[in-house]
């Protein structure tokens, strides 16, 4: 299907940059986001905006100059999906998040602002299936690589809300907690060097060793080192701020949020260690 010399996937980039522009515009005339949590709701609708545009300009007039010359030319579907379901998990995010924390019966900016970033969403998520129907045997567009992206997106969201329930406070940290927030960071930097290496395969950086031993081994470190963070983070967090009475109630959502993203994200390292293991022994 085509229209104007677009494909149905290249039309669908108008809508998604529409949305994601109007979900950014409509809060910054108010100012700047102070809040962390819609500090991330922008990041995510510029991310949005950025995927669609670089996408339909690439493909639409820069193919055959940068792809097919170029060495993405064997993995750029995947990436393109990839993208596109990482750009969609992030908006369910940014939508949920938004309604959540600002709209109200008579936010009336807000109520807008939410609305176009759900339809964002949901060009994304159809544009997303189709690519996925096209392009099945791509690393980031399969249950691996989603997973990647959703631990990185997981862990975004874990720095938001630990930023936002540490946001003010002058008292020196517990150690359990810094020790959570390194988990959180240390976890972070290797995901997303698994998901670069694998955007381009023919780069053959690491050639030399075999990445599936890589990402079992990081894998089972990841997992290690989250169980400890959620034993570890409920303890410290939950006793710390008891002891501040001023300051619990407008903390006690962001530390709840960290507790379950822990969760979260412990969930899917274990999940990804399983699909690890399993493909490692096949290829024994």
């Amino acid at each position: 299907m085509a229209l104007f010399g677009l494909s149905l996937s290249l039309i669908l980039r108008i809508p998604e940059m529409v949305f994601c522009a109007l979900a950014l515009v409509i809060p910054m005339f108010r100012g700047s986001m102070s809040s962390p949590y819609g500090i991330w709701c922008e990041f995510v609708w510029v991310f949005g905006l950025i995927v669609a545009v670089v996408i339909f300009v690439v493909e639409k007039w820069l193919f055959n100059i940068l792809i097919e010359g170029f060495v993405l030319k064997h993995t750029w579907d995947d990436l393109s999906c990839g993208l596109t379901l990482l750009s969609a998990l992030m908006l369910i995010s940014a939508s949920l998040i938004y309604c959540a924390v600002f709209v109200c019966a008579t936010c009336i900016a807000d109520i807008f602002c939410a609305i176009f970033s759900i339809l964002a969403c949901v060009v994304y998520v159809v544009d997303g299936v189709m690519l996925k129907l096209k392009c099945p045997e791509g690393y980031l567009s399969r249950v691996r690589g989603i997973l990647r992206f959703s631990q990185a997106l997981v862990a975004c969201l874990l720095f938001t809300a630990v930023y936002s329930c540490f946001k003010g406070v002058e008292n020196r940290l517990p150690g359990g907690l810094i020790w959570c927030i390194l988990v959180y960071v240390v976890c972070f930097v290797p995901t997303l060097l698994v998901i670069l290496t694998h955007l381009q395969k023919c780069v053959n950086i690491l050639k030399c060793c075999d990445l599936n031993m890589l990402e079992l081994v990081f894998d089972a470190v990841a997992v290690a080192l989250y169980v400890s963070a959620a034993i570890i983070w409920p303890v410290y967090g939950y006793k710390n701020y008891r002891r501040d009475y001023r300051t619990y109630e407008h903390r006690i959502h962001d530390l709840n949020l960290v507790t379950v993203m822990t969760y979260v994200n412990l969930g899917l390292y274990i999940a990804d260690l399983v699909l690890t293991l399993i493909e490692f022994c096949k290829s024994r």
